[in-house]
């Protein structure tokens, strides 16, 4: 696979990831969810921090995370050019462009929501703002929206430690972004060996 093709799933990605967020930003408040099935919601949430929420602690570490997602995407950047240059089989290609789209997603988030919107709490959020954003640039809050609550219910009592608790399964909000990046990884795990293949000895 070429450049031209693999560029344009990234751009593909980027835009539907993208318009997603702005559309979410601009018509919902926080917290504010669509029930579309039982199984399948649209939820706004707003993650500060990495997966799950989890979070650099202290006063720099939202801009230490950002930084370092901005360091990420040139390593993988790289390697969807090198793998390019040495006509890489076109799984792993695919899959490295459905990586870096999926990153450069919710990097644009962290470096410029912060600037380009004003709060959402309590209100819907104005694009461009004439009071200003919410944060400053590389302190963005990446938009999370896409909730699938496959399963809610109380967990067995003989369940050791957990029996009788609530449990929601698929509890994650995530938006297109990082549907890609898993899409794919999981694309290097199921053709592992087609997205690799072992170069074969020579006599």
């Amino acid at each position: 696979m070429g450049l031209k093709k693999a560029s344009a799933i990234i751009i593909l990605i980027l835009l539907i990831d993208q318009i997603s967020k702005v559309y979410i930003k601009t018509h919902f408040m926080l917290g504010e969810e669509i029930r579309v099935f039982d199984w399948f919601r649209i939820l706004f949430v707003e993650n500060e921090g990495m997966a799950w929420g989890a979070k650099i602690p202290g006063t720099h570490g939202k801009l230490i995370l950002t930084l370092f997602r901005i360091v990420a995407i040139g390593g993988i950047g790289y390697w969807l050019w090198d793998s390019i240059r040495n006509q890489a089989p076109r799984i792993l290609v695919i899959s490295i462009a459905f990586i870096f789209a999926g990153a450069m997603g919710n990097i644009i988030d962290s470096v410029f929501y912060g600037i380009i919107f004003d709060d959402s709490y309590r209100q819907v959020a104005t694009l461009f703002p004439e009071a200003g954003g919410y944060g400053t640039l590389f302190h963005g809050k990446v938009v999370d929206m896409l909730y699938f609550p496959l399963y809610g219910g109380k967990l067995p009592e003989w369940i050791p430690f957990w029996g009788g608790e609530y449990f929601t399964f698929f509890d994650p909000v995530f938006n297109v972004a990082d549907s890609a990046i898993s899409v794919g990884v999981g694309l290097l795990l199921l053709f592992n060996k087609k997205a690799f293949p072992k170069k074969e000895q020579s006599e």
